[in-house]
């Protein structure tokens, strides 16, 4: 049973369950013992729902594309009722969900059954996953290593075979940083793609989207089959698809236009493996019959700073001031990290005219990085600014080293996040230390459609491998 756990992603998982092949509690059962077996190594899960995906499978399993795969949801922008919901905060350690948010729902109503809930960086604050809530959690591909963040919990939980895939959201590079240093398929969608009820968006962080992280690109396109859609009332709505996007893998997308850099925004040099990666990447695009512009884009760098300073900083004290309103009390030392803490301290201090600002930021850098996308269908760079960091790297304690270290790991991804444009990062590489290198290629907005079709042709050449990595490398 486990090599036919880890020969299949989550469609085959699925097709295997409806023809009777195997039983959805054989398969679930798989992951809850390698939960066992494995997360001591990697701490990638920090609560356990093996009771309660067991009663899923004995009530009865909706039937749908998922039924009977098991998944893990990161523990940060999405809930799943009678489960901890810590933001990976020790201010929400205590607090347990009384209902499923919606993406979790409709996972479930697709026959998900969700068997844990994964580790992330307090309130989502950090390229790599290292609270002081749960401790760090470990790259199967380096033990030693990062797992990215903020949804590298879910990152690890896929990569080392415990789960085919899982919930994660994205922020700023939450689900393509991960990928990257994990060797997966991580697909940010277009702002509006997928609803983030209960939460609030629209003045507060629309920057965020929830998705998942996968294997195999037909996972990462079923996955988003099922979680796509507004809910009612939402901020953002976005053009329905024209067609499931489990369609779009294997069809032709024609020839396309693709420009590519190897080189920053800033126009500094990327790192070697990096720039190797890359230009794999468009060699192998080349040979599709694609056309290759050497141009990176004007970076609206202003722009881009303006809205993730404000984006990243205001929502948080609406949301630890809530906390603590409903605690009774004030902010004790002890209830953030050290980043976290100053974070909410100079954000404190921010007129509502920034607000305003950042918004009016965003607009003219989704503008601005548009234009670019009327002559050019595709862009692709790197994923990481630089090779996937070591564990205590990137030290919430030590705000300084913060500033230093963190901005190459999102160098490439805040961006699309302002824009508001689908990117997705595919395992294109590995760096001198054996780690993953990603590539990430970002579209139009509203264009994940295209970016699954070219993912697909990357994956048809081999070029990576879905299999879970296990046992893990040591350091």
């Amino acid at each position: 049973m486990d090599t036919f756990f880890d020969r299949n992603d989550a469609t085959g998982l699925a097709a295997a369950i409806r023809a009777g092949e195997v039983s959805a509690s054989e398969v679930v059962d798989v992951s809850l013992r390698r939960i066992e077996e494995r997360n001591p190594d990697l701490n990638a899960v920090v609560a356990v729902r093996a009771d309660g995906a067991r009663d899923d499978i004995a009530h009865g399993l909706p039937a749908g594309p998922l039924t009977g795969v098991p998944m893990v949801v990161k523990d940060l922008g999405a809930t799943v009722a009678g489960m901890p919901s810590t933001r990976g905060s020790r201010l929400w350690a205590d607090v347990v969900a009384t209902a499923d948010s919606e993406l979790v729902a409709r996972y479930r109503r697709a026959g998900a059954v969700i068997v844990g809930m994964t580790n992330t960086p307090e309130l989502g604050r950090n390229g790599s996953t290292e609270p002081l809530l749960f401790g760090p959690a470990h790259n199967p591909h380096g033990l030693g290593y990062s797992t990215g963040g903020s949804s590298g919990g879910t990152a690890a939980a896929v990569a080392a075979g415990i789960v085919p895939a899982g919930h994660a959201n994205d922020g700023g590079g939450s689900i393509r940083i991960p990928a990257a240093a994990c060797g997966l398929v991580g697909l940010k969608p277009s702002r509006g793609r997928v609803s983030a009820l209960p939460a609030l968006t629209a003045m507060a962080y629309p920057m965020g989207i929830n998705h998942a992280l996968t294997r195999t690109v037909r996972d990462t396109a079923l996955l988003l089959d099922v979680g796509q859609g507004p809910a009612v009332g939402e901020p953002y709505v976005i053009a329905h698809p024209v067609r499931p996007y489990v369609e779009e893998v294997g069809a032709d997308p024609g020839r396309r236009r693709v420009a590519w850099g190897t080189t920053l925004f800033s126009g500094e040099p990327l790192f070697a493996a990096g720039k190797a990666a890359v230009e794999r990447t468009v060699s192998l695009l080349a040979g599709f019959g694609h056309e290759l512009v050497d141009r990176m884009p004007n970076h609206p760098a202003e722009e881009v700073a303006t809205a993730s300073g404000v984006f990243m900083s205001v929502p948080l004290v609406v949301d630890v001031d809530a906390r603590l309103a409903e605690l009774g009390r004030d902010l004790r030392d002890d209830d953030l990290e050290a980043l976290t803490r100053m974070i909410y301290e100079n954000a404190k201090g921010i007129p509502a005219t920034r607000v305003i600002e950042a918004h009016q930021a965003l607009e003219r850098a989704s503008r601005l990085l548009g234009a670019f996308f009327v002559e050019h269908d595709l862009l692709v760079t790197a994923t990481l600014g630089r090779t996937v960091p070591p564990l205590g790297l990137l030290d919430t304690s030590d705000p300084a080293a913060m500033q230093r270290y963190a901005p190459a790991i999102a160098t490439f991804t805040g961006v699309f996040n302002v824009t508001g444009q689908p990117a997705i990062s595919l395992p294109m590489g590995t760096d001198e230390n054996g780690m993953p290198v990603g590539v990430q290629i970002a579209a139009g907005f509203g264009r994940e459609d295209l970016l699954i079709r070219i993912a697909a042709q990357l994956e048809a050449t081999g070029t990576w491998s879905s299999a879970p990595i296990w046992p893990p490398t040591s350091a």
